[in-house]
């Protein structure tokens, strides 16, 4: 009888062991599938879980800018303070601050959270308004939006058009 219970507690013993290295491989296993899930995540993802939070965006040629996340798009966002309104390309967004741990994936965006930054800029054209504008190399544009073509707009000042190219822009801020 003792000879069982030896070799019964030894069966025990290497299920146990058995049990805690499958454990192991599994806790690997998940959590080598959540950092390789995790590059499919993007700036602008995360972006669109901090809406309405307010947070700092560090832009290139701009520098630092506080205020509420008010809008979300591919490839650009809108924060607010007072009654400044800055449209920012995220290609040129160094890093933020105060972002939501969370990210919403592009693919549960509503239709006028996938409208472009030449949207935004359609609208600001339309009324008028006032801006500046920032290059990433940090040259400073102002005037009124005229129209925004593909890759380019036409910002007007003092009677003359100047063309500025949207890939080279970093942010525009116009007021509310």
């Amino acid at each position: 009888m003792a000879g069982e219970e030896e070799l019964f507690e030894l069966f025990e013993d290497l299920e146990a062991q058995a049990e805690s290295l499958h454990h192991l491989e599994r806790s690997a296993e998940v959590a080598d599938r959540a950092r390789a899930e995790y590059q499919s995540v993007t700036l602008d993802s995360r972006l669109m879980a901090s809406l309405e939070l307010g947070l700092e965006v560090e832009v290139r040629g701009v520098g630092r800018i506080r205020g509420t996340l008010e809008r979300v798009g591919p490839g650009w966002c809108q924060v607010v303070r007072d009654n400044a309104r800055w449209t920012v390309w995220t290609r040129q967004v160094v890093a933020v601050h105060g972002a939501s741990a969370r990210s919403v994936p592009e693919v549960a965006w509503t239709a006028v959270q996938r409208l472009t930054v030449a949207s935004a800029l359609r609208r600001l054209a339309d009324e008028a308004v006032p801006c500046v504008l920032w290059t990433s190399e940090g040259s400073r544009h102002e005037g009124a939006l005229r129209r925004v073509g593909s890759d380019f707009l036409e910002l007007g000042a003092g009677g003359a058009v100047r063309l500025l190219s949207l890939e080279q822009l970093s942010a525009v801020r116009s007021e509310q």
